[in-house]
This record gives structure tokens, C-alpha cells and sequence, in this order.
């Protein structure tokens, strides 16, 4: 993990881990674009696998699972 992802406040992951316990999808998707905003992909990664992905109970990381899934793969055609 990053020196800056160890670092990164407690106060800003909680907000993330109650919007996933509500089931509030779009409040998550703000929440990381904000996050990413802020610290940049490579923080959040390591935030996101070290930090938050851990502390999810079986239930919520599944509906997480399920939320990403369901925006489906965005491909395009290159001619």
C-alpha cells in the first residue's frame, strides 16, 4: 500500500462503507469519483483493496459485485 493510502483519513472511507451498507449505489459512484478526484486511480486501488474491500461483510461485497457488474462492459470498435 501506498505511503498516501495509509494516510488517507478514516472520515473520508466511512461515508463510502455506509453508502455500500445502504445499498445506495450512486452515493458510492459519487463518493469514488470524488476520492479519485481528490488522490488520484492509484490511491483509490489501493484504499478500495486494502482498506474498504476488507472491512465488507459477505452480503454487502457481493451487492457491490453485483452493482459493478450491472453497468455492463462499455466496448469500442476500432476500425
Amino acid at each position: 500500500m501506498t505511503p498516501v493510502a495509509a494516510q488517507v483519513s478514516i472520515t473520508t472511507i466511512i461515508p463510502m462503507l455506509t453508502a455500500i451498507a445502504n445499498r445506495q449505489w450512486e452515493q458510492f459512484k459519487e463518493l469514488e469519483a470524488d476520492f479519485v478526484s481528490q488522490y488520484g486511480v492509484e490511491v483509490w486501488q489501493d484504499v478500495f483493496n486494502f482498506r474498504l474491500k476488507p472491512a465488507l461483510d459477505k452480503d454487502s461485497d457481493r451487492w457491490l459485485l453485483i452493482q459493478w457488474c450491472g453497468e455492463g462492459i462499455i466496448s469500442k470498435n476500432v476500425a
